[in-house]
C-alpha cells in the first residue's frame, strides 16, 4: 500500500480523497495550517514563513497538492490576486525544496489545477489540454500555478487535474446555490448562455486515484463531465431536482460586476472543455449527465 501526503487535506476534495484512500488501505499524511495534535499523521506548515514539518514526508510515496486560497472567497484586488497565486506556487515550491533536501523518492506528484487555465471566455470552442492559456486574470492564476507544479518533473511523475465547478452533497458550489434555489428565487446569471464545466465529487476523487496509481498518466487533464451545460441549464436543473420554481429574471451582469468586481468574470463567462484525453486513459465518469448527478447529491432519500 502507498503512503500519500495530501496538502489541503481538510478541504472538500482532500477530505473525500482521504476517506477513499484510507478505505483502500493506504496510509494518508495530512499537511495543513492547523494540524491536529492528537493525530500522528497530521502535520503543519507556514507557507508565508517558508516552514513545514518535514516529518510529513517520512515514508511518503505519493503527494497530492490541493492547498490554495479560495478563488471566489474575496474580491480580486491586485493584492488578493497575488495571494491566490502565491498560496499555490509558494506552497508547491516549499514542498519541492523539502523533498529535494531529503532526497525523497516519490512515485507521483498529483496537483489540483484550474479549468480557468483557458480564460473566462464564452465561446463554442471546446477547450483541450493542448490549447494555450488565456490572458485574463483567472488564466494567469492558473498558468502560474501549473508552472510551479511543473518544476516537480525533475523529481517524479507529475499530473495536473484541471478542475471545474465541483458538485458535492456538502460543500463546494452547492453551499451557495442551494439556499437561493430553495427560496424559490433561482435565476441565471447574466445572459445565462455561458458554459459551466462541472464534475461530481465522486468522479473527481476517482480521477485523483487514477492519477496517483496509473504510471502512464502525465501532464494536464481536464476533469469535467461530458454533458455540457450553460448557467441557465444548471440553475434550471437544480430547481427541477429540488422541485422548486424557476421563473425569476436573470441577474444582470452589471449588478454582479458592481458586487464582485473583476471576479464576476468567472460567473458571467465560460467555455466548454473536453475530457477526451482523460477518457483515453480508460477513465470512466460515473456521473456524466447533470440531472442524475444532482439526483444522487440532492434527493433526501439518497443520503449516505
Amino acid at each position: 500500500m502507498a503512503t500519500v501526503l495530501i496538502t489541503g487535506a481538510s478541504g472538500l476534495i482532500g477530505t473525500a480523497l482521504d476517506r477513499r484512500l484510507t478505505a483502500d488501505g493506504h496510509l494518508v499524511h495530512r499537511l495543513g495550517r492547523s494540524p491536529d495534535p492528537a493525530d500522528p499523521r497530521s502535520f503543519g506548515w507556514d507557507i508565508g514563513k517558508g516552514w513545514l514539518d518535514q516529518r510529513c514526508l517520512d515514508g511518503v510515496t505519493h503527494v497530492v497538492h490541493l492547498a490554495g486560497a479560495g478563488i471566489a472567497d474575496q474580491r480580486w484586488s491586485s493584492t488578493r490576486v497575488q495571494e491566490l497565486i502565491d498560496s499555490r506556487t509558494y506552497s508547491s515550491r516549499l514542498l519541492l525544496r523539502t523533498a529535494l533536501d531529503r532526497s525523497a523518492s516519490l512515485d507521483a506528484f498529483v496537483s489540483a489545477a484550474g479549468i480557468g487555465y483557458y480564460g473566462a471566455i464564452t465561446s463554442e470552442h471546446r477547450y483541450v489540454e493542448a490549447d494555450p492559456p488565456g490572458n485574463d486574470t483567472i488564466a494567469r492564476i492558473s498558468a502560474e500555478w501549473e508552472r510551479a507544479v511543473d518544476e516537480w518533473n525533475g523529481l517524479t511523475r507529475v499530473v495536473k487535474l484541471r478542475t471545474p465547478m465541483v458538485l458535492a452533497r456538502n460543500g463546494g458550489a452547492m453551499t451557495r446555490l442551494l439556499p437561493v434555489v430553495d427560496l424559490g428565487i433561482a435565476s441565471a446569471l447574466g445572459s445565462g448562455r455561458q458554459w459551466v464545466p462541472w464534475v461530481h465529487l465522486d468522479d473527481l476523487v476517482e480521477a485523483y486515484v487514477a492519477a496517483l496509481f496509473s504510471p502512464d498518466m502525465r501532464g494536464a487533464y481536464n476533469v469535467c463531465a461530458s454533458h455540457d451545460v450553460t448557467n441557465d441549464d444548471l440553475m434550471r436543473t437544480i430547481a427541477l431536482v429540488r422541485n422548486k420554481p424557476y421563473f425569476m429574471p436573470r441577474v444582470p451582469g452589471f449588478a454582479l460586476r458592481l458586487l464582485f468586481g473583476e471576479m464576476a468574470s468567472i460567473l458571467l463567462k465560460g467555455s466548454r472543455t473536453s475530457s477526451e484525453l482523460l477518457a483515453r486513459t480508460g477513465f470512466e465518469f460515473k456521473f456524466g449527465v447533470l440531472e442524475p448527478a444532482l439526483h444522487d447529491l440532492l434527493l433526501p432519500d439518497r443520503s449516505r
